[in-house]
């Protein structure tokens, strides 16, 4: 806060009443201002004063509407951007409930405390609730600076035992080259090489743990396969949908226009349709084969996988082990 000694502090303190107490709906009169003045900062103030130094803070940029009282117009985020910053925090699997707290509170001061009560039921919402990870930040600090630095790192990597809790998966401590965090299906990735081959792999943000940045340089993206060209974050993703690591195959298969919309979500844009039938289309993509696997058995009953002939293979025994399961 401000020191409240002096009044050249002033116009920032009348700025913090603005943004805390006043918006088109809730407009302070020049004596609201001065009560608050006192009230939260004991500093005594005329009406003259007030009026200066509004226009002080206009000169400086500040969008301060004078109608029937003040307000502060513009902010750097509006509400509905918050509500969405707010909603995408605690949806988000990668970090803990604190941590998604302590980000909201953050991220309310953008706003006024009409904002903050209108937003305050969501702090009763479930966030995060596959993170015990409490470190995740600290990781997330590290890897970045390690990307900017061209450095390689080394962390634990955590998978949950029986007991619930997140322990090391093994003793050893990975050595990667990092290039890229990316969020997929509100998961957290780093996109890396490790250290002893050649391709692309994938860590959940959520499970690394003491990161250390090494002295050694990364290896250059160009050495990598499949980032040989740099990194396109949306094929990357699209051709990954559960983010498994591997080379891409091409894909056809068959389904009907009402999948569309699956697809979309899977694959984004990046595959081609032709229409195969009254209702029928025929679907182009490029995809990880392990990753389509999975998709495509979520949606069995509506598509028939063309080609290539090792993934019908494979639907076929999984298909055939689920029904003597049942």
């Amino acid at each position: 806060m401000y020191g409240t000694g002096t009044k050249k502090m002033l116009n920032m303190l009348i700025l913090d009443i603005l943004k805390e107490y006043s918006d088109s709906e809730h407009r302070l009169l020049q004596q609201d201002i001065i009560d608050l003045l006192k009230l939260n900062y004991g500093m005594e103030c005329e009406r003259r004063a007030v009026k200066n130094n509004i226009v002080s803070l206009r000169e400086m940029g500040y969008d301060i509407v004078s109608d029937k009282g003040y307000f502060l117009n513009s902010r750097e985020f509006t509400d509905a951007e918050l509500r969405l910053l707010i909603d995408s925090i605690f949806t988000s699997g990668a970090i803990t409930n604190k941590e998604a707290h302590t980000l909201v509170k953050k991220l309310e001061k953008f706003s006024n405390k009409y904002f903050k009560s209108h937003v305050s039921h969501i702090h009763s919402s479930v966030s995060g609730k596959n993170a015990e990870n409490e470190k995740v930040m600290d990781s997330i600090a590290a890897i970045d600076t390690a990307i900017s630095k061209g450095k390689k790192i080394s962390f634990s990597y955590l998978q949950y035992g029986i007991d619930f809790k997140l322990h090391p998966k093994r003793n050893i401590r990975y050595v990667v080259s990092p290039y890229q965090m990316i969020s997929n299906k509100g998961k957290y990735y780093l996109v890396a090489n490790y250290n002893d081959y050649d391709n692309i792999s994938h860590y959940r943000l959520d499970r690394i743990a003491d990161v250390e940045i090494l002295a050694e340089n990364r290896k250059p993206m160009k050495t990598i396969k499949g980032l040989e060209k740099g990194l396109n974050i949306a094929k990357h993703i699209a051709e990954r949908v559960y983010m498994y690591s591997g080379e891409s195959v091409h894909i056809k298969l068959r389904t009907n226009e009402n999948m569309m919309d699956a697809l979309i979500d899977a694959f984004g844009k990046e595959f081609r349709v032709s229409l195969d039938g009254d209702s029928d289309i025929t679907v182009n993509l490029n995809c990880n084969p392990d990753a389509f696997f999975y998709w495509a058995m979520q949606y069995g009953q509506n598509i028939e996988v063309l080609e290539p002939e090792s993934i019908r293979e494979r639907i076929q025994k999984a298909a055939y082990e689920i029904y003597k399961k049942y």
